[in-house]
């Protein structure tokens, strides 16, 4: 048996967590910059916030229903994250994380006499212990347990916010009531398709007829949800990795940048903590990426994307190689686009590898000091504070330069931010 635990409206609930007089209330969260709305509680759904709505947009609903603003805290959303996984790991052993606020869980092995129950106790255990509120779905198949899920936080008075797939009458009937575009694995470009076969449900799908259109069509990744909507389990957990495949820093200016110098700093900012997040995690990458983007909208050009790579001969990690080899290849971009207003850059590792199989060259390899160097500089900024030692272009009192005029507090990352309750 497979079950998906959604955290509920993830960023709101976050938000809510250390601001209580909030529940109830609507809430919206924008993304870098303040730009645009990236997640909504429900009373802000009600009041008609759309999804993706620029802040311009919005301020006279915001101001109309006193809707409670917040920029994105990371530092707070993940580290809550962490605690609910962590959580939900005391309930059974098999575990993949898929996202920040969703994990499968599969409970093969394990005696468990009522799985409706057993879902409630998770959900009041990460209430209790997190103050984040979960809806659980529970089937044979990840697909069937994704759309038990919905089912359980679309009905919730009814469900309590638990529901389980457990017989042939309750699968199919939740597949007739999920709408094709609601299914897992369906995306924007297939709805149309599938649509014009007169495909509009879960239950459409899995006809017969069909077969043999999903499998030219969608190929393995069809018939795999089909199997799993049929209720023939066919996708696994997923094992957690703990290192990365790749590493990508990119962010958007609050302001488009024309200026050499400030997009070269930039450049080197993101290099450097790209190169953080290798140490970090214990590796070293060969591969460097250099991404500028200009506003397509606001210049009548057909490129608007520039990007250059290079291949290091000896794999690094460290800030100094890492950045010096992201601002050549951001002077090679820049040459000739010196006109060009950027409003969006970026720096991503790739091809990396455990830094103990590191293969050492005879000839052309890292200056050992680098080394040394890093890791005085990591604990440093361990010891003192993320981002005090920086290398000497970049600058020295901003991390990111982004717009976050309604950021919340990182209560529980930041010690000097840390929730104060006066008792009289």
């Amino acid at each position: 048996m497979y079950a998906l635990v959604d955290c509920n409206n993830f960023y709101a609930s976050c938000e809510r967590v250390f601001r209580p007089e909030l529940n109830g209330k609507p809430v919206a969260i924008l993304s870098n910059n303040d730009g645009c709305v990236i997640a909504r509680s429900n009373e802000a759904k009600a009041v008609g916030i759309p999804m993706g709505a620029p802040a311009f947009q919005i301020k006279s609903i915001v101001e109309q229903h006193q809707v409670h603003i917040f920029s994105s805290n990371y530092a707070l959303y993940g580290d809550l994250s962490r605690r609910v996984m962590a959580i939900l790991e005391q309930f059974t052993p098999n575990l993949e994380i898929y996202s920040i606020d969703e994990a499968f869980l599969n409970f093969d092995g394990l005696t468990i006499e009522d799985y409706h129950d057993y879902g409630i106790q998770i959900k009041k255990r990460v209430q209790k212990w997190v103050g984040i509120p979960v809806c659980i779905g529970y089937a044979h198949t990840k697909a069937l347990s994704k759309v038990a899920n919905k089912i359980a936080k679309k009905f919730q008075d009814r469900t309590g916010g638990v529901y389980v797939i457990d017989t042939d009458e309750k699968r199919i009937k939740a597949l007739k009531w999920t709408k094709i575009e609601d299914v897992w694995g369906i995306g924007y470009r297939t709805i149309k398709k599938v649509k014009a076969r007169n495909i509009h449900t879960a239950y459409d799908f899995i006809q017969t007829e069909h077969a043999v259109w999903i499998k030219k069509e969608m190929g393995v990744i069809g018939m795999r949800l089909k199997y799993e909507l049929e209720g023939n389990s066919v996708l696994e957990l997923e094992p957690i990795v703990e290192q990365q495949k790749s590493i990508t820093v990119t962010r958007s200016f609050p302001k488009q940048l024309v200026d050499y110098d400030l997009l070269r700093e930039r450049i080197t900012t993101f290099a450097v903590v790209c190169a953080e997040k290798l140490r970090r995690q214990k590796s070293c990458c060969h591969t460097i990426i250099v991404m500028l983007l200009i506003d397509k909208h606001s210049v009548d050009t057909t490129k608007y994307y520039f990007n250059a790579a290079i291949h290091l001969p000896f794999a690094t990690n460290s800030s100094l190689t890492i950045a010096n080899a992201a601002v050549d290849l951001f002077k090679k971009l820049h040459k000739g686009n010196e006109n060009l207003r950027f409003k969006k850059a970026g720096v991503v590792l790739g091809e990396l590898i455990d830094d103990d199989k590191k293969q050492f060259q005879l000839f052309d390899d890292e200056n050992p000091k680098h080394l040394v160097l890093m890791k005085t500089i990591d604990k440093l900024n361990k010891k003192i504070g993320h981002s005090k030692v920086k290398l000497g272009t970049q600058n020295l009192n901003l991390t990111w330069d982004m717009k976050q005029n309604h950021l919340s507090p990182k209560y529980t990352t930041n010690f000097n931010t840390i929730l104060e309750i006066n008792v009289c």
